[in-house]
């Protein structure tokens, strides 16, 4: 089993745990606008499934530095990508250009 774990890609392996914790970001601020303890079951789940994806990243490329901050860029787009679109929240222009400093930066990490 750890054999097929490692024989994935860190980099999908973070874009998995990414996935989950979006799960868990979108059910979050389901549980905000209408707070019910089935909510917060699944947004234990989606976390919990996005932390054990996020192992095999770290345990594979083992750099804390460059993987956290991908993961933390995979996060806020996420994050972003959430309540923006499907909540209709607004980002003003600091925001906006705090998220492009965010890209860039986990670009200049990962050319090294």
């Amino acid at each position: 089993m750890m054999k097929f774990v490692l024989s994935i890609n860190y980099f999908i392996w973070l874009l998995i745990s990414a996935v989950f914790f979006a799960v868990g970001e979108f059910l979050s601020k389901k549980f905000s606008l209408d707070p019910k303890i089935n909510y917060v079951v699944l947004v234990l789940i989606a976390y919990s499934f996005g932390v054990l994806a996020w192992l095999p990243a770290i345990l594979q490329k083992n750099q804390l530095s460059i993987v956290g901050t991908l993961w933390s860029v995979f996060s806020l787009l996420t994050t972003v990508f959430i309540g923006v679109i499907i909540f209709g929240e607004k980002l003003n222009l600091i925001s906006t250009f705090g998220i492009a400093f965010a890209v860039i930066s986990i670009y200049l990490l990962s050319i090294a």
